[in-house]
């Protein structure tokens, strides 16, 4: 019987998936184990396993975003009837052929018919041999593999993206090999199939057309989702204390002299949250609606930036951890993060969240929470200026930290004694190690 293949669900945050391509054809023989498609998440391109045998009878769709649940593929015997099986689920006919039929209509109803029939009149001045050319360089695009975005910026410049070498997982081309290629003018096909030289984007745009659009990728519409819900469903405040770091830098100095893994500020800083937390349980919490959750584990949060936005990969037990394992653990996650590589459950339950902007020179900010978490922890740089010391002007390293709290959740006397502990152990970081 005709197994039918819908989206999975690849995230708890996943409400569509991007196909960026199959490794199986319609005709070709599967597996259990087998891998079908690439697939692009809101946080990672993972890989679509098949967990039935048979053949590949039918592609839904053979690129594109398709909804968590839609189908995607049908797998069966050799000469099945499948569709009797598309008929009996949910949709009577498969995505593509309804998005064929859409975008035919709309082609009909948007195009004028002085344009219409020039077209036609240009299409049969046109030569077999240049149509075949075209369809080739099409047909060749789309098998090389490449993000959604970086095949939308190659397109619109008529870049050759085999011409391109991709740096991505796998080989694949993502948005700054294309504007690597833009900028070396290495990867334009001209008309006699001669690579020409590009336009750097200041040449190629006029004031006219000094602006493009670009499709939202699932990461991103995935942060504006969640983030603007937790903007506007959590009241937020916000407390900012400074942090005398003299104490701090003296340590990691003296640390680093002995330790195989080099410590920094920011696993001084995820160490001193960790301790903190387990003193204040009320701000290792979550809102639910009728009632708060107050976490016994202490699993924190650390902000990445990647290339389509923001991962958040979750260090465990943090407050079990030394600061080498911390750095270990982070620097692997991070890692991670930027190649797309992360797991699901590497991306889930956080008790509480850091984001730390110090190393690009950011005195300080106010970071939206990041759900379910009752607060995070906005981290700025480290600024040598004077300061008093008993009674006298002298040089000093201050950082700002600013905590945003979930009114619903932390109150003010609440957030503001945390804030206080975390200050006390970063500025005797001899309390971390002990």
């Amino acid at each position: 019987m005709a197994e039918i293949i819908r989206m999975p669900r690849l995230s708890d945050t996943m409400e569509e998936g991007v196909i960026i391509g199959w490794s199986k054809k319609v005709g070709d023989k599967v597996s259990p184990g087998d891998i079908l498609a690439e697939v692009e998440t809101d946080k990672a391109t993972m890989e679509l396993e098949s967990f039935h045998e048979g053949y590949l009878l039918h592609i839904g769709v053979a690129s594109g975003a398709v909804p968590v649940d839609g189908i995607i593929a049908v797998i069966g015997e050799k000469g099945e009837d499948f569709e009797s099986a598309l008929k009996g689920s949910n949709g009577s006919v498969s995505d593509s052929k309804k998005e064929k039929k859409e975008e035919k209509s709309e082609a009909k109803t948007d195009t004028p018919a002085p344009e219409k029939e020039e077209a036609e009149g240009d299409a049969k001045e046109d030569s077999e041999e240049a149509g075949t050319e075209e369809n080739d360089k099409e047909s060749s695009n789309q098998r090389v593999k490449a993000s959604p975005l970086a095949k939308s910026i190659a397109k619109e410049s008529g870049l050759d993206l085999n011409k391109i070498q991709g740096s991505g997982d796998h080989g694949r081309i993502i948005r700054k090999d294309v504007e690597a290629a833009m900028s070396s003018g290495s990867a334009s096909p001209s008309k006699d199939g001669k690579s020409e030289q590009i336009k750097t984007p200041v040449q190629a745009f006029s004031m006219e057309d000094a602006s493009r659009e670009v499709p939202v990728n699932q990461m991103r519409k995935t942060i504006a989702r969640r983030l603007g819900e937790s903007k506007f469903s959590a009241p937020h405040f916000y407390l900012t204390m400074e942090i005398d770091m003299d104490n701090a830098i003296a340590a990691r100095a003296q640390l680093n002299e002995i330790a195989e893994q080099k410590i920094s500020f920011n696993d001084i800083v995820v160490k001193a949250c960790a301790a903190a937390l387990r003193k204040h349980p009320a701000v290792n919490s979550s809102w639910l609606g009728d009632k708060i959750s107050y976490h016994q584990h202490i699993h924190i949060g650390v902000a990445v930036g990647v290339e389509d936005g923001l991962l958040v990969p979750v260090i465990r037990n943090a407050d079990f951890k030394s600061l080498s394992q911390l750095n270990s653990e982070i620097k692997t996650l991070a890692g991670k993060a930027k190649d797309k590589k992360l797991q699901p459950a590497e991306m889930q339950g956080n008790t509480f969240t850091i984001s730390n902007l110090g190393m690009f020179d950011i005195d300080e900010f106010t970071a939206i929470i990041n759900p379910p978490d009752a607060c995070i922890l906005a981290v700025g740089s480290i600024k040598s200026v004077p300061v008093v010391k008993n009674g006298a002007v002298v040089p000093g390293n201050i950082m700002k930290v600013t905590l945003s709290c979930d009114h619903r959740v932390v109150d003010g006397v609440t957030g503001a004694k945390f804030l206080q502990t975390v200050k006390e152990y970063i500025e005797n970081p001899i309390r971390l190690v002990l």
